[in-house]
Parts: structure tokens; sequence; C-alpha cells
């Protein structure tokens, strides 16, 4: 039996039997359709056996691209335990897509462009608007307006590139297809992808959700079937949430979750906990089903530690750690010449 799909820009139907594909494609024809045995997603009007013309019989397919353009199957490897960073290796034709500055090194085939937008291929098929749009996402989420594509322009073999992550911790590896084709993370979490994958914004619809929650109103949406690479702070804890479980989880630890998780704040106890238990006044609320990303050492926690115990030049004073001495050790051990 051939169970078809269909893309008309944002809305994505199916599945269809033949039957079916052959009266949706009568009904509109202006968009994408896709099976099991194509390699892309093709428009409608191109495609004979939704006109009636043939009939042929294959395999259940698995899930669909979400858009035209699958995104590109490529191999990795993470290196490092606390200063990590992943090579992609990259078949002739294939392209991975990174965060402007991310990568370490490359191949001197793999060709380099800097693009407006997250370099999916429904945005690079798009005009000058759609690219427009992409861009102005990852500008809200406070990314840069740019990303790199790196492609194997080679007639053969393999080529490879690295990408580092920004500061210590780990990289998550995750492929899309295996987590319902989309993921929910932190803002600054995304490192790098296989070319394909749509990098969104999505919003947070409860106020008190998007005021304490720890990740503001805005987080970042992953979409597609590819593999997506996210770096988180420390040491990543993954958790599968079945129906109902509940799990309490600091509002900055929380790195990514998949789109069925149902993602709240509650208050963090009684008046006595919220002002001496350290925790803050809420801690978020993840309900399954779903699997969630967690990460021990959020890059605000550490940051506010190193910015704690930097030494105030203008009105403060150093705390004098490492040195019995304090100031005047401070002084004797060069640090300050």
């Amino acid at each position: 039996m051939t169970t078809w799909y269909f893309n008309y820009g944002s809305d994505r139907l199916g599945p269809f039997d033949e039957k079916q594909a052959i009266d949706q494609a009568r009904q509109n024809p202006n968009g994408y359709c896709w099976r099991q045995g194509f390699t892309d997603w093709l428009p409608i009007a191109q495609v004979a056996e939704l006109q009636g013309d043939a009939v042929a019989a294959v395999a259940p397919p698995p899930p669909p691209p979400v858009g035209p353009g699958a995104a590109h199957e490529i191999d990795y490897q993470i290196y490092g335990e606390d200063m990590q960073f992943v090579e992609v290796e990259l078949d002739p034709g294939e392209s991975a897509v990174a965060e402007a500055g991310a990568m370490m090194y490359k191949d001197a085939v793999v060709q380099m462009e800097t693009i407006f937008g997250d370099g999916s291929a429904q945005a690079s098929q798009g005009g000058f608007m759609d690219k427009l749009v992409g861009a102005g996402k990852r500008l809200v989420t406070g990314e840069s307006l740019f990303t790199t594509v790196f492609t194997h322009g080679g007639p053969q073999g393999k080529a490879h590139v690295a990408f580092a992550a920004p500061y210590p911790g780990t990289i998550i590896a995750a492929k899309l297809s295996d987590y319902g084709g989309r993921l929910i993370c932190q803002k600054d979490s995304f490192l790098c992808a296989a070319k394909g994958v749509q990098i969104g914004i999505h919003f947070q619809k409860k106020i008190l959700t998007g005021l304490f929650g720890g990740e503001g109103f805005i987080m970042q949406k992953l979409d597609g079937t590819g593999l997506a690479f996210l770096h988180a702070g420390g040491t990543v804890v993954q958790r599968d949430l079945k129906a109902g479980e509940t799990l309490h989880v600091d509002t900055g630890c929380l790195v990514a979750l998949t789109d069925s998780v149902h993602y709240d704040i509650q208050q963090a106890g009684n008046v006595k906990s919220i002002i001496f238990g350290g925790e803050g006044l809420f801690f978020a609320t993840l309900t399954g089903p779903g699997h969630v990303w967690l990460q021990s050492l959020p890059f605000s926690r550490m940051a506010g530690r190193m910015l704690a115990a930097a030494p105030q030049r203008s009105g403060g004073s150093s705390r004098g750690e490492g040195s019995l001495l304090g100031s005047l050790g401070d002084l004797l051990d060069g640090d300050n010449f």
C-alpha cells in the first residue's frame, strides 16, 4: 500500500492512501508531495501517479520530512570530556549548518558559505522575504542573523569539519526523527546540524512561565528529520517521562524537551524555603509523556560564580580567594601586573 504526504507551506497533510492522494491532488495541486522512494518533495503537478496515470506499490514509508527537502544524512564523532567538539563526516554534496564562529577546523575540500537564516532546504528554496523571516527568527532568539553552511565540494571520498563547544560542558547528538521531528531547546544551546534541519522559535504562551521559567518567553525550535547537536553546561542527564509523570527541575537546568512534554512552573515551597532555600521563587515542572535533557551546570550559574569571584576594580575590592594574604597576596602573586 502506497502512503502519501502533502505539504502546503506551513500545512502538512497525510497520510493518504493512493485514492485519497489523487483526490487531494486534484483539489489542490499547488504544493509538494512525498512517498517512500522519493529522494525529495516533488511538485504535485509533476507526479504522474497523482494524475491517475500510474499505480505503484511500495512498502509503507517512515515518517516523512517536515518540508521540501529531507535533511542530509551525516556521520559524526564527539571528542573530549569537558571541552568537547564534534567532527562531522560528509560525503560529496552533503552539508552541515552551524552557528557563525563555531567551526574548529575543516578539510580543504569543504566549501564554506555564510547565509541568512538557518540554511534549511525550505529557507534556501524561498525568496528574499523567506530568508529575511528566517534570519529574523534567529535574531529574536538571541542568535546571529547568519549561519554558515559547510559542503563537501569534492567529487569523491570523505571530508570532515569540526565544531567546538563555546564553554565547558557536553555536546548532545539528537536525531530529530527519533523524537517526533521536533525539539524545543534553550535559546543558546544549538551548535550545528545536518542541512535541512529548520531552526525556528517557540513562544511560551503562559505569562508566569515566560517570566519565571528560566528560559524566557522565546525558546528555539528545531524541526526536521536529521541530526542536530546541542551544547549544555556540565553533565547531561536524560529522562524519559511516562504519561502523567512529573519532574521538578531548577529553572536553569533545562536544556531541551520533546514537543509532547508539558512545561510549566510551580512555587518553590513555602515562604521560608523561598527566602532561605537558595532555589529562587519557582522551579520548572515537566510532565510527560516525552523526553527531556537536563544540564548540571547552567552557563548563567557558572558566569555568576566567576563574576562574584572576580576582582572589583571600581568601587569594590577582591575577596582575596586563593591567598592567605588577601589583597597583599594579589600584589605579590603578580596577577595585577
